[in-house]
């Protein structure tokens, strides 16, 4: 009798996003044994040329970014070794407000129903056992995030949920310290005031909503090298400038919030395959 490997299949907006939330956890499933599939939904065209030309900008050519960041998502891809890497291609939208966003072709205007049916024929056939998004405000208001989850969660509506779902967050006991590395290496940073009239979405969790603390430290290395393979936006992935040591004790630790479980594992858990094995 084949057993089939346990898999896990991440949904992610752009090039990129795959190392920054769950890189740790797609390295370290990776070398368990586990079969890892990343499925990316937008080309990343609305990222920086190289020398860091904005979109917009005269030397921005989207078609020549689309397929740099290609090359750069397959680099990352092999430095996480992602098993198998499935690609939506919808035309990135841009941060929020951008004309981008309602380009013809764009991902957050593409109807989800439409786009949910493309997914679920890869969650029918690669069967994973755990999927995981983001929450419902794509964890920092991004339209293309905001739709990622959208679209996972209407898949998974359609295909019948897999034994376990996760939103990557993060700790709100953090954010202070992710703020003071921030402004340390030089980027603007201020804290989401919560007591504002309005405050605007609020990135991650209070500790005690998180219900899964992913360990990753041991693949620190790998995570790093995964996002320094998207050499072309490293202008605005500032975790580059403080080495693999540094990144190692910032970012060596994965959260999530789980939204669907088969398994019965208690919570809190420190595995995202807790129940599974």
């Amino acid at each position: 009798m084949v057993v089939r490997p346990l898999t896990l299949m991440t949904v992610h907006a752009h090039p990129d996003d795959e190392a920054t939330s769950t890189g740790g956890a797609l390295a370290r499933y990776a070398a368990e044994g586990i079969t890892t599939v990343l499925v990316t939904c937008t080309d990343g065209r609305c990222g920086d040329a190289p020398g860091g030309v904005k979109p917009g900008e005269p030397g921005h050519d989207p078609a020549a970014v689309v397929a740099m960041r290609r090359d750069e998502l397959e680099a990352s891809c092999a430095a996480l070794k992602v098993t198998h890497l499935e690609l939506l291609g919808y035309a990135d939208s841009g941060m929020m407000g951008w004309p981008t966003n309602d380009a013809p072709g764009s991902f957050w205007t593409t109807p989800v129903a439409e786009a949910a049916q493309r997914l679920a024929e890869l969650i029918r056939h690669y069967q994973p056992d755990v999927v995981v998004t983001y929450d419902e405000n794509g964890f920092y208001g991004h339209p293309d995030h905001i739709q990622a989850h959208r679209v996972t969660m209407a898949a998974v509506a359609l295909t019948g949920s897999p034994a376990k779902v996760y939103w990557s967050t993060a700790p709100r006991s953090k954010m202070e310290e992710f703020g003071q590395v921030m402004r340390e290496f030089g980027v603007e940073w201020q804290e989401p005031d919560a007591s504002a009239a309005d405050p605007g979405p609020q990135i991650g969790l209070p500790d005690d909503e998180i219900t899964t603390w992913v360990d990753t430290s041991m693949f620190g290395a790998q995570k790093f090298d995964a996002l320094a393979a998207h050499a072309s936006q490293g202008e605005n992935i500032f975790f580059l400038r403080m080495g693999k040591e540094r990144f190692t004790e910032l970012m060596g630790l994965e959260t999530f919030v789980r939204v669907h479980d088969s398994t019965g594992a208690a919570l809190p858990e420190d595995d995202l395959f807790a129940g599974l094995r």
